[in-house]
């Protein structure tokens, strides 16, 4: 695991929801709850917006929430004045289902920060800690013109 890629002492928790208000996120319940020398991390209940019909989470929200972590956390460490990171590509696994009244918190850590690309993995547990869902996000880093 790569150490001390954020900086926290300029990264408001509440900043992120805020930014991310009226967004996916705040769409399926995503909040962000804590960000770490090399960890961003959210919580989300199971619930009517991210849920299939048999009252489980749904795979699509699972990957939503890969994606909005991994985007967020790569932006995250870029001088967002002069690049951006776009989603390329994103892949996952489910495991174990979760039922709606429950808690999910994800995990992005970085796989590989690089000049053109980066690689996030986005992990998704149970209220028991169990692993629910791992995803990856590749991302391409370019210029802002």
């Amino acid at each position: 695991m790569m150490a001390n890629i954020f900086d926290t002492a300029n990264i408001s928790i509440d900043a992120l929801n805020k930014r991310c208000e009226n967004t996916m996120s705040t769409a399926i319940g995503l909040v962000f709850t804590e960000i770490t020398a090399d960890a961003l991390k959210a919580k989300m209940m199971v619930n009517a917006s991210n849920c299939q019909p048999l009252r489980m989470l749904n795979g699509g929200a699972s990957m939503a929430v890969v994606e909005i972590l991994g985007s967020m956390a790569a932006n995250l460490i870029l001088d967002r004045d002069k690049e951006v990171a776009l989603g390329q590509s994103i892949t996952g696994n489910h495991f174990r289902p979760v039922k709606e009244g429950e808690w999910i918190e994800a995990v992005a850590i970085p796989i590989h920060i690089g000049r053109k690309s980066q690689v996030w993995e986005v992990s998704l547990y149970q209220s028991e800690g169990k692993l629910v869902c791992k995803g990856t996000m590749n991302m391409a880093v370019i210029a802002i013109n």
